[in-house]
């Protein structure tokens, strides 16, 4: 299952990126015996200041088609890491070949993408940087991937 983190904005060189890189390599190598990935971070800007619908309609650009569509939404579901890799691994075993991943902007994802979602996913009730939620996510990937191959890195 081919993963497409979609996310408003460009991330500049730094430590978030470094974290991002590193996170989606280690993602790569331990999700590829189980059928996850390769994840990619495609990123959209909307150049025009059309607000969220503008960026809603760059979003779904950048979305493959016939994806499984997850918004990352503060009206979302919070989850663990096992239940976050469960959903993972229910998603691949249905047959999803791609999942999207959905950051929005600084306002968060317009309705109408929200709407069209398949699955809501929360980092809890606080408002997170975009920015960080990437790190937070690739991170999440990447534990959750050595929870299915029953790696050390995650301790419950």
């Amino acid at each position: 299952m081919r993963v497409h983190i979609c996310a408003v904005g460009r991330l500049r060189a730094g430590p978030e990126k470094n974290l991002i890189d590193d996170y989606l390599t280690r993602f790569d190598r331990t999700g590829r015996a189980l059928g996850l990935g390769p994840a990619r971070l495609v990123e959209v800007e909307d150049r025009k200041g059309g607000g969220m619908a503008a960026e809603a309609g760059l979003l779904r650009r950048s979305i493959p088609q016939g994806s499984v569509i997850c918004v990352l939404d503060e009206r979302g579901k919070v989850m663990t890491s096992p239940k976050f890799a469960t959903r993972l691994c229910d998603w691949r075993d249905d047959g999803c070949s791609d999942l999207a991943l959905v950051i929005g902007g600084a306002d968060g994802i317009d309705p109408s993408l929200r709407a069209e979602a398949d699955f809501s996913l929360s980092f809890g009730q606080m408002v997170w940087p975009h920015m960080l939620v990437r790190v937070m996510l690739t991170e999440q990937l990447y534990r959750a991937a050595t929870i299915l191959a029953g790696g050390p890195y995650h301790r419950t």
